[in-house]
């Protein structure tokens, strides 16, 4: 896995746009792009599963691992990392910033949603 270039990074930060396509089971073919949060912590681009690890989109990206992403006008192919446990509180905190508007925060800040936390890494 490689970094996130800092301009790239920032871009998806900033806009609210990042779509989501794990492979399907064969390994090769995307899933369908699903809309879906996202936040930055410390260089790091992470998501959460609205539904929790039962989510499809979630269950795909643990089982393949990889996949792509759609955001900020481009295309990346991606890595998907577990990161229930990494950086909880920091995470909640950039979701409670971005969000702050949204009736779905609450939700997205709750044990069930922490527990399918995803690290979303490009691949060079």
């Amino acid at each position: 896995m490689a970094a996130w270039d800092p301009a790239v990074l920032a871009s998806i930060a900033a806009s609210d746009d990042l779509k989501i396509s794990p492979f399907r089971e064969d390994g090769t073919t995307y899933g369908t792009p699903t809309w879906i949060w996202s936040v930055v912590v410390d260089d790091a681009l992470y998501v959460r599963a609205y539904n929790g690890r039962r989510s499809r989109w979630y269950r795909a990206a643990m089982a393949q691992g990889a996949g792509r992403i759609h955001a900020a006008g481009r295309v990346t192919d991606v890595a998907f990392v577990d990161a229930a446990g990494e950086a909880d509180a920091a995470i909640d905190a950039a979701y409670r910033a971005k969000y702050a508007d949204s009736p779905y925060l609450p939700p997205m800040v709750s044990a069930r949603t922490r527990e399918a936390t995803v690290r979303i890494a490009p691949i060079a």
